[in-house]
């Protein structure tokens, strides 16, 4: 029988540790702002590209529809979405931003340097990181077929 690898060498761990304080630097940053981190992910899908489906939403985010579903109404309800059904495809969802959504994205500029200075780490460094997380991310989802 061989021993089970401590939890501070286990690779898993130290990815959803460091999810977790990358999540936690960004309530502050996000709470004037009126959104969450979920919140966060769509919105900057919008600036990207406004008028997205909800379909085209959760495969860049990895996420099922059903879980974006309340992420996007509260969304709408703060006025910063719209849900409008596709006229091609009743089925189909797209999402637009409102003007309020819109001009958020001025005070959302914001965040992303905050969060690279927290870091603590040069920018040729954080590039050369997400690069591997990515590479890391797409080799764990074709392992899994």
């Amino acid at each position: 029988m061989t021993d089970i690898m401590p939890l501070d060498r286990q690779l898993c761990f130290s990815l959803y540790s460091a999810s977790l304080a990358m999540t936690q630097l960004y309530k502050p940053l996000l709470a004037p702002l009126g959104l969450t981190y979920p919140q966060y992910l769509i919105m900057l899908i919008l600036w990207e590209h406004d008028g997205v489906s909800l379909k085209d939403i959760g495969g860049r985010l990895g996420q099922k529809s059903g879980a974006l579903t309340p992420v996007l109404k509260r969304l709408e309800q703060d006025g910063l979405v719209q849900r409008i059904r596709d006229e091609k495809d009743e089925r189909a969802l797209n999402i637009k931003l409102t003007e309020q959504g819109e001009a958020l994205r001025k005070e959302a500029a914001k965040v992303g340097p905050c969060v690279a200075e927290a870091c603590g780490m040069p920018i040729p460094e954080l590039v050369a990181l997400k690069a591997k997380l990515e590479e890391l991310r797409t080799n764990l989802l074709a392992s899994e077929k």
